[in-house]
């Protein structure tokens, strides 16, 4: 069954570790991700942005899915179904879906509106068991046509969208989705720190987790961080695995090109990444 995300991200809080968020765009990458978890004994969070919600044609399909797929697999580690980087309605279409956990980004609202908003989800969820994450300070780069610049959040407006009561806070201190550029400055430290000063004990969200170097990685988690999003490094796996695959000629003989065998050196490669990351976040056997 799917779970709320608060137990296992105040769990990673105490423990000084990370739970590893893998989003999920069809059924062989959840089924690598669900796989990897439950070999690891990691507790785990499978993301869904709304683009990849509407490609597998709606939320429920998703979460019918997960939920079908966790007990013909026999899964036994706790594992959070997550919108990431919801909008207002695509909070409720998940809600409504069976979700155990939304993501609603309002921070491109003015921080008002963006309160407003947080604090009428924050009771939904209270009510359905759901964990909700905020988002302040706009992440770095593009993810379905969302662009941001990477800019740092206001530590006061951090306090105040947490003591909405919210389950998590993702922060933007640099971090920006999809590859880094040469010239990125790094995370800042000195806003994770401050931000962490005035959240307390509010487990945080880093986004954007490819590419950061593993000493940054290791240095948020001592600071607070919590959860870690992971999605172009798996992308970007899936991709190479399944080109060389291709290129290779590989699967063109006999009963012809067997889409199961085509895609199996991509799971593969995502199943090495998932295992890479919940090393380095060090959440493996803490499920």
């Amino acid at each position: 069954m799917l779970v709320s995300a608060k137990e296992m991200l105040e769990k990673a809080r105490d423990g000084k570790y990370a739970v590893g968020q893998f989003n999920i765009n069809n059924l062989e990458w959840t089924k690598a991700v669900l796989q990897t978890a439950e070999e690891l004994k990691s507790p785990v969070i499978l993301g869904v942005s709304e683009g990849a919600g509407k490609y597998m044609t709606g939320y429920k399909t998703v979460a019918s899915m997960v939920k079908a797929m966790i007990e013909e697999m026999k899964i036994t580690v706790p594992v959070a179904l997550h919108l990431d980087h919801g909008s207002y309605e695509g909070c409720y279409k998940c809600i409504e879906a069976g979700f155990s956990s939304i993501m609603f980004d309002g921070s491109h609202y003015p921080i008002a509106e963006n309160v407003e908003k947080t604090t009428e989800l924050v009771k939904v969820c209270a009510e359905k068991g759901m964990s909700i994450e905020a988002e302040v300070g706009s992440i770095g780069g593009e993810e379905d046509g969302v662009v941001g610049m990477g800019e740092c959040a206001d530590p006061d407006e951090c306090k105040q969208v947490a003591d909405l009561g919210v389950t998590m806070l993702a922060a933007g201190i640099g971090n920006i989705h999809g590859k880094y550029p040469a010239n990125w400055a790094g995370l800042s430290f000195d806003t994770l720190a401050a931000i962490k000063d005035k959240v307390g004990d509010m487990p945080l969200v880093l986004h954007g987790g490819t590419g950061i170097p593993e000493d940054q990685i290791k240095k948020a988690i001592s600071l607070g961080v919590a959860k870690i999003n992971v999605n172009t490094e798996c992308q970007l796996t899936f991709a190479e695995a399944t080109r060389k695959y291709i290129e290779a000629g590989k699967d063109l003989e006999g009963k012809g090109f067997d889409p199961r065998k085509l895609l199996a050196p991509g799971v593969e490669a995502i199943k090495g990444t998932v295992k890479e990351k919940m090393e380095l976040f060090g959440s493996v056997g803490k499920a």
